[in-house]
């Protein structure tokens, strides 16, 4: 085998963030009665804290926005959509959000089969991740693949983010890899494949979504299933 330990992302890659998120805040919708609150439309409160969340976690690895910022305003710019400045709200819906989103669990089709079946086959798996540390145990011991992983490797464990070299080096140091067997899977194209190949390991991007991208990595997949016919 040319790999040795395979580097997992998990948020959009194998735990399903965006469902997990949407039961989540449909939860927090219903109980804290937004829609009286003047939040008149769930569907596109959803999408835009999507929107929200993913450009305030590109400031946050570029280190524009601490941890805290992040969680807080996000829920803040949704609710500002509405019309509603709240920050009080906010900072209660981002308490309720991180102690629920946790315990959800659903996974990527496949995804729970593909881990199984590289254990099987001797691969030794990792996470890199640049969620936060004790939310992300809390995410992969609910959806019962913790048993699968022998590293986790964090932003906070690492005192770095994707896609800084840093937290590739740590890593490999961590699991006493060497970057010619290692390969890095993402499905985010900056964060684990550019971040990946510029620490000098291949990358498999697996894009979920069939987005279009002006980079080559090592490999791409379209589903986790197809991992299998690269290892």
């Amino acid at each position: 085998m040319k790999y040795k330990h395979l580097f997992f992302d998990l948020d959009h890659t194998l735990w399903d963030f965006d469902t997990n998120a949407k039961q989540t805040l449909q939860d927090l919708y219903e109980n804290l009665n937004l829609e009286k609150r003047g939040v008149d439309d769930f569907e596109q409160f959803y999408r835009n804290y999507l929107g929200h969340n993913e450009k305030l976690w590109a400031r946050y690895r570029n280190g524009f926005i601490k941890q805290a910022e992040l969680r807080v305003k996000r829920m803040q710019l949704s609710l500002l959509d509405f019309k509603i400045g709240d920050d009080a709200l906010a900072r209660q819906m981002s308490q309720r959000f991180l102690e629920l989103l946790p315990t959800r669990n659903a996974l990527f089709p496949y995804a729970a089969e593909i881990l199984e079946y590289l254990t099987g086959r001797n691969y030794q798996l990792h996470l890199i991740t640049n969620g936060f540390e004790e939310i992300q145990h809390h995410k992969i011991n609910n959806s019962r693949i913790n048993h699968y992983f022998d590293k986790v490797i964090t932003s906070e464990g690492s005192n770095s983010l994707k896609p800084n070299k840093a937290i590739f080096d740590f890593a490999l140091q961590a699991t006493n890899a060497t970057k010619e067997e290692s390969i890095m899977l993402g499905d985010d194209l900056e964060a684990d494949i550019i971040g990946a190949a510029n620490a000098g390991l291949d990358q498999v991007y697996i894009n979920h979504v069939n987005k279009k991208i002006d980079f080559k990595p090592t490999y791409t997949v379209y589903s986790l299933k197809e991992l299998e016919a690269i290892f």
